[in-house]
């Protein structure tokens, strides 16, 4: 129980654990010359309706001593015996009044999920189905919401000439490394431009000169938390949906982050179907043109002859073939991202099928080659992150323009080349091949081969985070 005496003490520790959380309000309210009242709430959870109405208006009405319960109208008024119940009530959404010898608890949170929509790009049968939106204190309490301790810190700064755009960088100051910390403050602080409407126009800023996506983009809450949690830093944008994690690695974006609401005995084949098929997506055309123009000793000559018939009456180089239909798919592609309506991904499969099925027919392009071409393309549709989608599709036509010079050779250098760039990218001072190069077995467990919580006894980036679970 409080009295006079340590009352200011109280209110001293709760700024102090609360200190960067820009959320946290603390109003003093004098009832007469000798006594007064401490009204403290988190702005990102409460009404401010209610607060005003219900509490400010009455406290700020009374000239004598009173009895909250009597005082101020309230469903649920909770009387707190000790200091360390006010954080477990402050992330409930309650409002702590301190008097001179007595600490309560009134409830008045807000509904924050009444404008909050069910994710469309990072879709999961299983999982919460929250996604950010435009408004920044909502997102921040969609956060707050899964992370209820005062270790979640937020560092605020406006940006933009014009805009004047609050951005908020979140971390959990005993996990997170403060090196990271900094250096991304850093980065944010040095940003001068007009205008920042959306998350997206920090990226250019945040991440280095890289083919490679090194920042997350996402819409769910719950990665979020998970990524604070494991030390990583959480930027939120206001006025738009998607935040940014940082750092990020190659594999989290090969492997989709909703896979760990699924068994691990049923999710790991489909791993490593997806790693296969990055792979795949890049190769499987150059491979082809390779053998088709230099090394046909490398596959049976049965087939070799089959591809010979095919190409009998083709008046195109096959180099000139397999461009021709990579280029008409990634304009399919196109046409089906920026498509207005949901018709988008039915115009796409019914012009992919009339051009496959009228260049066939008029002897254009061989049907091995639509082969080839639908392969590598459904191969490229399991990685939805559009910066990676990219960056594929860009080490795609390295690859096949190399073989179309070197034949296998070309493939080999291309190869190379392409593993070279990834261990030589860097992700805020982490390598991009993390948990590869260098090994973290956690995280290497977690993310290419699943394996149950109850067996991992070490945060998953135990490297980039100070301390172990």
């Amino acid at each position: 129980m409080l009295n006079t005496m340590n009352m200011n003490s109280y209110i001293k520790r709760i700024k102090k654990e609360f200190k960067e959380n820009p959320d946290l309000i603390v109003k003093e309210l004098k009832i007469n010359l000798l006594k007064k009242v401490y009204v403290i709430f988190l702005d990102t959870l409460c009404s401010q309706d209610k607060i005003n109405n219900y509490i400010l208006k009455r406290l700020t009405s009374i000239k004598k001593s009173f009895q909250v319960e009597n005082t101020i109208p309230g469903s649920n008024i909770v009387k707190l015996t000790n200091h360390d119940e006010i954080e477990c009530y402050l992330y409930n959404g309650f409002t702590i009044i301190i008097q001179e010898k007595e600490i309560y608890a009134i409830e008045t949170k807000v509904d924050i999920n009444r404008s909050v929509s069910t994710n469309e790009t990072e879709t999961s049968l299983k999982g919460p189905k929250e996604a950010f939106t435009e408004n920044y204190q909502t997102n921040i309490g969609l956060i707050k919401k899964r992370i209820k301790n005062h270790h979640l810190k937020i560092k605020n700064v406006n940006l933009g000439r014009l805009s004047n755009t609050n951005i908020g960088l979140l971390y959990i100051d005993n996990i997170t490394k403060e090196k990271i910390v900094n250096d991304t403050y850093h980065r944010l602080s040095k940003i001068d431009i007009d205008l920042i409407n959306d998350s997206f126009d920090l990226y250019p800023f945040l991440s280095k000169k890289s083919i490679f996506p090194t920042i997350i983009s996402t819409e769910r809450p719950d990665r979020c938390a998970d990524a604070l949690s494991n030390g990583k830093i959480v930027i939120i944008c206001d006025g738009s949906p998607n935040a940014l994690i940082i750092p990020g690695f190659l594999v989290d974006f090969l492997h989709p982050y909703v896979d760990k609401y699924n068994k691990s005995s049923n999710i790991n084949f489909t791993k490593v179907i997806r790693l296969l098929c990055f792979f795949l997506s890049i190769i499987v055309p150059a491979f082809y043109i390779a053998i088709i123009n230099y090394n046909q000793e490398a596959i049976p000559s049965s087939l070799i002859i089959n591809f010979a018939i095919q190409r009998n009456n083709i008046p195109f180089p096959a180099v000139i073939e397999c461009l021709v239909m990579l280029i008409i798919c990634e304009i399919l592609r196109e046409s089906d991202l920026r498509f207005p309506t949901k018709y988008g991904s039915a115009v796409s499969v019914l012009g992919a099928l009339l051009i496959g099925e009228a260049s066939v027919s008029a002897g254009l392009v061989t049907p091995i080659m639509i082969i080839i071409t639908a392969f590598t393309y459904i191969s490229s549709l399991l990685f939805t992150e559009i910066e990676l989608g990219n960056a594929i599709r860009t080490y795609r036509f390295i690859f096949l323009l190399l073989s179309a010079f070197f034949g296998l050779y070309g493939l080999m250098i291309a190869f190379i080349f392409f593993i070279f760039n990834l261990c030589d990218t860097q992700s805020f001072h982490y390598s991009y091949t993390f948990p590869v190069s260098p090994f973290d077995k956690n995280y290497f467990d977690s993310v290419f081969f699943k394996i149950h919580n109850r067996f991992r006894s070490k945060r998953l980036t135990k490297n980039i985070v100070k301390e172990k679970v």
